[in-house]
């Protein structure tokens, strides 16, 4: 086969006849010499407002291997050769104990699934619900119930990323990556994300494919393992011998070797069981800052132009980044055009919060988390679990402002003007179950809202519009990633326990579901790699 890259396409334009015509003209053959052309990526140029378009590779299938050398011969530029990709997992001799995943996130998800192709069993703890239990409770409290500190937006079936758009953006380059895609779209996902240069699953969808991604592991011999929460660890010689876990107040301890421990970012107690038990953990620097939201139609107009609005482009995003002179960095994170801002919280009298869209992308407003990058010199103490209390210091101050899980918040223009907001202006908050107007310095640091004025202003010389006056500005946002790194050797394993694989986000080796999901499986090849070579 041979892949094109680079292609201009129109607006307008995107349809199988078209990218045919482009490809045949490309390669200077005609369109009948084509047996089949596959769009392989896609993404908008909208550097020129007056010339807004897509740029594509393809991928093209010859009917003739002599018109494909001829092709090759010519050495043209952007015409390259390339192969079928295929991931393949052997099957190995059982272990001695089932390998034990903790936390079915995308890094647990994928290494569940890893195990299970390699014939392992995998038994899946994870403390919160099945999807479906799980979203009955988030909306009891979206709804202004009491928040369920089991079964939540961080806790449960997929994670933290069930909630957050399932975006699939990631800067990591590994080989893993398509296979991670190409199990999503198996599982019910669009095959656009095999394509999208910024693929995202969307929450409505995400929650179906997780269902049919444990059908498949149970399948293979996998074992879910719901409400089930790890609570101790039991190592003699350096080694993992056993987990003791919790499911309705009762306690059972399992032998086990072999524990990938992805338990996401928020599982806080875990952290405090790990560091009694002497596993090595260090602080780990992360952000904080609070949820901006504007009206999408500005933010399309800001990135498109005239051409906002054409049914090709969709709903626009963003990705903005400055340094201030003090060498604070302020970025967005996590944007959700046409999404939501959803409560987070994990813990009572805390307020958290995130963002989340669906497939469609089509609610009214874009938001994204506003974020200042925070030193482990900022934390006040060396604990390594310095990062958690800074982070739970904010979420309480939070709820003592609202005394209830509404979120403050604040108007961009009143923040720039250093008063508390009265007033919605024309942006409708969409955060549930409400948002209580006034200062979100209320509960973030001093630096934090000094910074994030800063670059507000800077950021809307690269984003027009950014700093309107009526943009809705909701904190906080606390937990864009782990704050803490739990160390692991070479071989992927703790050094104080070998046996237990610190894996994914929360263990601080990945940042979105793609770098989790890849850390996941190289865990799982770790384990079953281990069982090769004892053979």
């Amino acid at each position: 086969m041979i892949q094109i890259t680079d292609i201009k396409i129109p607006l307008g334009n995107m349809n199988k006849k078209y990218l045919t015509e482009m490809a045949a003209k490309t390669l200077r053959i005609a369109p009948a010499e084509l047996k089949n052309v596959r769009l392989t990526k896609k993404s908008v140029d909208a550097r020129k407002k007056d010339n807004v378009h897509f740029v594509c590779s393809l991928e093209c299938e010859l009917k003739s291997s002599a018109t494909e050398k001829l092709i090759l011969s010519r050495k043209m530029k952007n015409v390259t050769q390339t192969w079928a990709y295929f991931y393949f997992v052997e099957k190995t001799n059982p272990l001695p104990h089932r390998p034990i995943v903790v936390g079915s996130g995308p890094a647990g998800l994928f290494a569940a699934l890893v195990l299970a192709m390699g014939g392992q069993r995998p038994i899946i703890l994870e403390r919160g619900g099945d999807v479906k239990s799980r979203r009955a409770s988030v909306e009891r409290y979206f709804s202004g119930g009491e928040l369920d500190t089991v079964s939540n937006i961080q806790f449960g079936e997929g994670g933290a990323g069930t909630f957050s758009d399932g975006k699939l953006t990631t800067g990591t380059k590994d080989f893993r990556i398509r296979f991670v895609l190409e199990q999503f779209v198996r599982a019910g996902a669009s095959d656009e994300i095999l394509y999208n240069a910024k693929p995202h699953v969307g929450t409505d969808v995400l929650m179906n494919v997780l269902v049919n991604m444990r059908s498949l592991i149970t399948s293979l011999g996998g074992e879910y393992r719901f409400f089930t929460q790890l609570t101790d660890l039991c190592v003699r010689g350096g080694k993992l011998r056993s987990v003791t876990v919790s499911r309705g107040g009762q306690e059972e301890e399992i032998p086990a070797d072999s524990v990938i421990l992805a338990t996401g970012h928020s599982a806080r107690d875990t952290f405090e069981m790990l560091y009694r038990r002497g596993i090595p953990m260090i602080q780990k620097p992360f952000a904080v800052g609070a949820r901006i939201e504007h009206p999408q139609s500005v933010i399309n107009s800001a990135q498109y132009g005239e051409a906002a609005g054409h049914p090709e482009l969709g709903a626009a995003d963003y990705k903005l980044a400055v340094h201030l002179p003090d060498g604070r960095g302020v970025y967005t994170f996590c944007m959700c055009p046409g999404g939501h801002v959803v409560a987070a919280a994990s813990e009572p009298e805390s307020v958290v919060t995130n963002g989340m869209s669906l497939f469609a992308r089509d609610g009214s407003n874009a938001n994204s988390a506003l974020l200042v990058g925070v030193n482990t010199s900022d934390f006040g103490s060396e604990h390594p679990l310095a990062g958690v209390e800074f982070q739970r210091g904010i979420e309480r101050a939070a709820f003592a402002y609202t005394h209830s899980s509404s979120a403050p918040a604040q108007l961009v223009g009143d923040l720039l003007a250093g008063k508390p907001s009265s007033r919605l202006g024309d942006t409708f908050p969409t955060y549930r179950p409400s948002v209580a107007l006034g200062e979100i310095g209320c509960c973030l640091p001093t630096f934090i809202i000094e910074s994030m004025k800063s670059g507000i202003l800077l950021m809307d010389k690269k984003l027009h519009g950014f700093a309107r006056h009526d943009a809705i500005l909701t904190a906080p946002e606390t937990r864009s990633s782990s704050p803490v790194r739990i160390l692991r050797d070479e071989m992927l394993q703790s050094p104080a326990a070998a046996g237990l694989y610190p894996c994914g986000e929360g263990a601080g080796f990945a940042g979105g579901i793609m770098s989790a999901a890849v850390d996941g499986i190289k865990c799982a090849e770790m384990i079953l790699g281990v069982q090769n070579n004892s053979k």
